[in-house]
């Protein structure tokens, strides 16, 4: 079981999806190099190289979409890594998602990345990672590398795509953590309704598996509102109802997604958070440095003691003297 004082938090931040604009303030120009100013560890300045991540063509500089984390694991850059690893840490995040699908269309490849990632990370620290990836066999990899005697193994996900159940006893062999989404067998959910069918039935194949309650972890997947405004309303809806099926699951979904391509983009995860709370989420998959989780945790906290949700709030104030000063 996840040790948490109401709120488990899911960092995403080293996911090969993850993206800047070529244009941003934030690269930095050295000469022909270009990259991504940081501070390691220590205190010292550096800079994650990103120049060969840019198009040949610099009139194409401007617009292009550059994988920045995936530039990362490309160069070996452990200081960036690590500095990753614990800015997540300390800002509040208990579970660390690796996910390595971008790096190559090759299967062997991927595998070769998820076993150096779970390994590397596991070296700069015990906290539970999660082994994230659309192929079965990339998981498997990534299981069979990890060190359980530091932490608990974390599967995300399965679904009910074909090729997709192994999972299941993948998790049983390997003593992990199931995250289980709402893709159905011909694709994504199009309703709240088809969510809540979909992972009501993949909830029955964690019952034939015997994967115990507090294990489970159900993804009723955000889309972005950008893209069509219902989107919101439709996990909203889907996990009132999972939380109301399921009370001793936890309930999340990577929020973030509901603000792709929008501006201010931390106005709106602040609000779609809150409003997951409300639902009945007790997971969030955020990035943690945009959206500090210590705020959604006392928002959950302070609301459960005024709405009678948390008897003489008893939560509340336990957590309120366990702060610090």
């Amino acid at each position: 079981m996840i040790e948490h004082r109401g709120i488990i938090v899911i960092g995403e931040n080293l996911n090969t999806t993850r993206k800047i604009k070529g244009s941003s303030p934030r690269i930095l120009k050295e000469g022909d190099r270009r990259g991504l100013p940081y501070t390691d560890l220590s205190g010292t300045k550096r800079m994650l190289d990103l120049t060969d991540a840019f198009p040949p063509d610099p009139k194409e500089h401007a617009n292009a979409m550059i994988p920045y984390i995936a530039q990362c694991l490309r160069n070996k850059d452990l200081h960036y890594l690590e500095a990753a690893v614990q800015s997540q840490l300390h800002a509040g995040v208990h579970v660390i998602d690796l996910c390595v699908d971008e790096m190559s269309p090759y299967p062997d490849q991927r595998m070769e990345w998820i076993r150096w990632i779970v390994q590397t990370v596991q070296g700069m620290t015990d906290a539970i990672v999660s082994i994230d990836s659309s192929d079965p066999l990339t998981i498997e990899a990534g299981l069979k590398v990890h060190d359980s005697k530091k932490s608990r193994p974390f599967i995300n996900s399965v679904n009910l795509e074909e090729g997709r159940s192994v999972l299941h006893a993948m998790a049983k062999e390997y003593g992990a953590y199931l995250a289980g989404n709402a893709s159905g067998r011909s694709g994504m959910p199009y309703s709240a309704q088809e969510r809540v069918d979909h992972l009501t039935e993949l909830s029955k194949q964690m019952d034939a598996h015997g994967i115990p309650m507090e294990d489970r972890f159900l993804d009723a997947l955000v889309f972005p509102v950008g893209a069509g405004p219902e989107f919101g309303m439709h996990y909203l809806d889907a996990v009132r109802q999972l939380h109301e099926m399921y009370p001793e699951v936890h309930i999340f979904g990577g929020h973030s997604n509901v603000s792709f391509g929008l501006p201010d983009r931390k106005v709106l995860n602040d609000a779609f958070l809150i409003l997951s709370i409300l639902a009945g989420c007790d997971t969030l998959m955020i990035d943690p440095i945009m959206n500090t989780p210590k705020e959604y945790l006392e928002f959950k906290l302070a609301a459960e003691a005024l709405m009678g949700k948390d008897e003489y709030s008893l939560n509340y104030l336990a957590y309120h003297r366990s702060k610090p000063g």
